[in-house]
């Protein structure tokens, strides 16, 4: 695979308040911390642009509102912000999608040359998955980079439940069979950017 000069890093949500286990349930994927970072350093060390995307939750409960110690990055997301030879941009949003928040994505895009993006973050199945599935409908090609996300178990309609890994898996197929993106591993994608 190839990853383009400009592709933008689209890191999704990697906020303090998804460590709150008590309130999201079980997660899977122990390893998407590490690979999030290291795509991260990829990106910032060849001068690629990165999109950092915060959820602000209008749920006054929400481990993710505004104002709340939750809402902010991970440290290692933090810390890295503003350390990159490329462009960077801020996107907080309330709804699933990030080209549903602000400043407009799809506008930023289109106004740095941007037609390749790779999704990272959290949760897999939800804001990373719909701002892939948007992103494949405005016409980008999309990278999802899988093993750089992950997820919580999920209950359902009909008394329905689905674990975390499970969901990952159905996203995958979803977003890679359904042409919205190109689902491969952190790895894959690390490799590319590097060349």
């Amino acid at each position: 695979m190839e990853i383009a000069e400009n592709a933008a890093l689209v890191v999704v949500d990697v906020q303090k308040g998804f460590e709150e286990e008590e309130f999201w349930g079980t997660r899977n994927n122990p390893e998407a911390d590490d690979n999030i970072a290291s795509l991260l350093d990829v990106w910032q060390s060849t001068g690629r642009p990165v999109v950092f995307v915060r959820h602000d939750s209008t749920t006054p409960e929400s481990p993710l509102r505004p104002g709340y110690v939750g809402n902010g990055f991970k440290e290692y997301v933090e810390e890295r912000r503003g350390k990159g030879a490329g462009a960077e941009l801020l996107v907080t949003k309330t709804v699933n999608s990030a080209f549903y928040g602000s400043p407009d994505l799809d506008a930023w895009f289109k106004a740095e040359g941007i037609t390749q993006f790779v999704v990272v973050g959290i949760q897999t199945n939800m804001c990373a998955e719909t701002t892939a599935r948007m992103g494949g409908n405005l016409g980008y090609e999309v990278v999802f980079a899988l093993d750089a996300t992950y997820t919580f178990d999920l209950a359902g309609p009909f008394g329905w439940r689905r674990e975390a890994e499970e969901l990952a898996q159905a996203t995958a197929v979803s977003l890679h069979g359904g042409g919205f993106a190109q689902v491969v591993t952190a790895e894959t994608v690390r490799g590319a950017a590097a060349r």
